[in-house]
């Protein structure tokens, strides 16, 4: 069953807690601070986090966007748990690359590669 918040939709799968965002462009300053609050409550909620989150949807990242990436990268990891991305496009990769961040995130595929590595 999915769970509808204001920028996501959620669901659980094989045990993992997966996200879709609703958004296609995660520009804005207020957007980006509603998305993170959503997240971290969601990953502070959960015992065993194993999250995956689906990009597929986002056409345009910001870079303000890698930051509460990175802020949920390490709360997952104070937690002892795993988050993997999935359907990043070619565009949103290329930020990855430049900001040498691709090298710090699990990035799949798709959401059945990335669930099969969970």
């Amino acid at each position: 069953m999915a769970e509808e918040q204001s920028h996501l939709t959620v669901q659980v799968r094989d045990g993992a807690t997966v996200v879709e965002f609703s958004e296609r462009k995660i520009l804005e300053e207020l957007t980006i601070r509603e998305i993170e609050a959503e997240l971290v409550d969601l990953v502070e909620k959960t015992e065993d986090v194993k999250l995956v989150l689906n990009f597929t949807n986002v056409g345009h990242f910001s870079s303000a966007a890698l930051g509460t990436l990175n802020k949920l990268f390490e709360l997952v990891r104070r937690k002892g748990g795993r988050m993997i991305l999935t359907g990043i496009s070619p565009r949103i990769m290329d930020v990855f690359e430049i900001t040498n961040l691709r090298k710090r995130f699990e990035i799949r595929g798709t959401v059945a590669d990335a669930l099969a590595a969970l």
